[in-house]
Formats: structure tokens, sequence, C-alpha cells
């Protein structure tokens, strides 16, 4: 009787001593909503602090408090924190494509385009290539090229989905582009007088070099609001471009895998390749955001739908960024972090540097 009362014992014990944790995507998702809640607060108490930016850095902070809080946010909390930076960035992007039509781009004229897609191509190539030469990790290169080159971290997390990159890379480059986005709205207005900018050259300037949205109508502002126009209108063409990057990726992404699924059925001896999954031609997030681009160029949508759209898009995005904060270990950054921003740093100086120089012509 006491050999079965201790088998008795032995079966039950694991069962009562498993610790109970939530389980599921609530508690990162109930931590994401906060995180946002407070990043609006921060912006209305300091507006020049854009919602998303100061949601990237409590992302961040949370991800190094001490104690349970750290732990919440690596253990139960991490799947849904992990959902807000993938899926709700998805939709985001969807809902930024109702920011772009056509007519407002095509009426800054050709030059202006031609000038928007040489900064964009020798920003993405230049700072990518840099980045290899360097020996950055992982996609480190290509996200980084992609956020300073296209629209920040919006950027970044769209082409870290097609490229299937690492979420510590993602993360590193989210904080990196951040970063040097949130030092632009100091730096740049400062930049205006010594360099003999109009206020509409300074605001297609900034829409030209700046990465976020954001961070855009943040440091046009000050230049008043014929600025801040022209300074949006540019920036959305840089976001156009984001569709056909992506896509790019994709099939690059499609290609590496075609050609490994080959190596392997050549020597493989029994079995077939074909099981390898291949990401989409163009993801569908991204025929959502060409969707939304048709339908603002229509002009069919009301106005309080646009800005209802543009209010859940921001928030989506701030959730997603969130997400991306949490995700970065600064232990890790420092070991790699003198590289990442000796590349964070040249990249903004070609950006600013052709973008002006391109604004200087072509205005």
């Amino acid at each position: 009787m006491a050999l079965l009362g201790e088998r008795a014992k032995s079966r039950t014990a694991p069962l009562t001593a498993r610790p109970r944790r939530p389980h599921g995507k609530v508690p990162g998702l109930a931590l994401a909503t906060a995180g946002v809640a407070m990043a609006w607060g921060v912006h209305r108490l300091v507006p020049g602090v854009p919602m998303l930016t100061a949601a990237v850095v409590l992302g961040i902070v949370a991800a190094h408090l001490p104690g349970s809080a750290r732990y919440f946010v690596r253990g139960p909390g991490k799947a849904g924190l992990t959902f807000a930076a993938k899926r709700l960035m998805r939709v985001g992007i969807v809902l930024l494509g109702l920011k772009l039509s056509l007519d407002d781009v095509l009426g800054l004229g050709w030059s202006s385009v031609v000038m928007v897609l040489g900064v964009v191509a020798v920003t993405f190539f230049g700072t990518w290539w840099l980045g290899r030469r360097m020996g950055l990790r992982g996609d480190q290169p290509l996200l980084i090229a992609t956020g300073y080159s296209i629209c920040g971290a919006s950027a970044i997390g769209a082409v870290s989905e097609v490229s299937e990159s690492d979420e510590r890379d993602t993360a590193t480059s989210v904080a990196l582009v951040t970063l040097c986005g949130t030092l632009a709205i100091a730096v740049l207005p400062l930049l205006q007088g010594p360099l003999g900018l109009t206020d509409a050259e300074f605001g297609r300037w900034v829409g030209a070099s700046v990465h976020d949205v954001g961070q855009v109508v943040a440091t046009a502002q000050t230049a008043g609001s014929g600025a801040l126009g022209d300074a949006v209108l540019v920036k959305l063409m840089r976001v156009a471009l984001l569709a056909p990057l992506v896509a790019a990726v994709a099939l690059s992404v499609r290609a590496r895998s075609r050609s490994r699924s080959a190596g392997r059925a050549g020597t493989a001896t029994g079995g077939s390749a074909g099981g390898s999954r291949r990401p989409p031609l163009v993801p569908l997030f991204v025929v959502g955001f060409l969707a939304m681009v048709a339908l603002r160029t229509t002009g069919l949508l009301p106005g309080g739908a646009i800005d209802a759209a543009q209010v859940a898009q921001e928030l989506l995005l701030a959730a997603a960024l969130f997400g991306l904060g949490s995700a970065v270990d600064l232990p890790s950054l420092t070991r790699t972090g003198g590289r990442v921003a000796a590349l964070g740093l040249v990249a903004w100086g070609v950006i600013a540097g052709i973008s002006y120089v391109g604004v200087v012509l072509t205005y």
C-alpha cells in the first residue's frame, strides 16, 4: 500500500508542481495596448515626439525592466508581442496606402519623381553594399537599407516579413532607424538657414531624407504649413516604392529557395525536395497596400473614412513597433553596436546629402 501511495504521488506531482502561466496572445496584446496608450500620452505631452517613435522606445524599455516585468515580456507576453509586430504591422501597412494618391504624386512633377527614385536607389544599394562590406550579421544590411531609403520602421517590418528575417535583426534595424529619425527632428531645422533653403525646398528635403512619416511631419512643421505639405507628398512618393521593393525581395527569396531545392534534389538519393515552402510572388499585404492607393486615387472615400483609417493605421503601427521594440536586446546590440551605428550614420549622411542635391537641382 505504501508503494502504491508513492506511485500515486509521483504521478500527480508533476501536475501540481507545474507553474500555471497564461497562454495565448492575450497577455502580450494587452501589454502592447498599454504601450500604445503610453506612447499616445507621450506624444500629447511632447508633440515633437511622434507616437510611433515613442512606441519603439517604450517597447525597448519594457524589455529591459528588472525582475518580473522583463520575465513577462520575454515569457508569457512574447506570443502576443510577436503577433503585434508581425500581423498588426501588415494591417497597418495596408492602411498606409490610403495616405497616398497618385494624383498628388504626379502633381509634384516628373522631376521630383526622378529625384525621389534616384535618392531611394542610391541610399538603398549604397547602404546595403556597405553593410555587407562591414560584415553585419544576417539581414541587417538589407533591413537598414530599406528603413533609411523608404519609410523607416514600417518598411523594415514589411521586408522582414517576406525575407523571413531573424527577429533580433529586425529589432536592431528598427532601433537604429528610429534613433536617427528622431535625431533628424532636432538637427534638420537647424540646417535650413545655413544651407540657404526656402520653406518649400526645406519641406521637400525633409520628405526625401527623413525616415518615418511621423518624423517627417514633426520635422517639416517647423517651417510652416507649406513646407509640411510638400514634405508629406515627397515622403509618400517614397512610401509608394515600398510595394515594388517588397515584391523584388520576395522574388529574390523565391529564387534562393528554388536554388536550394534544386541543390537538395540533385544530391538526394531518395525523397523529394518539393515540400519546401516558398514565399508568395507578391505578398497579400502589398496587394492590399496597392488596392488602398487605388481606392484613395478614385476620390470615392469621404474625408471622415480617410481620417478614421489614419487613426487606425497609427494605432496598429504603434502596437507593432512596441512589439518590435520589446524584441531588442541591448546587451547583444552593444556587441555589434559600433558597426551598426557607423552604418547608420553613413547612411543618414548619404540620404541627406543626395536628397539636398536633388532638391536644389529639381526645384
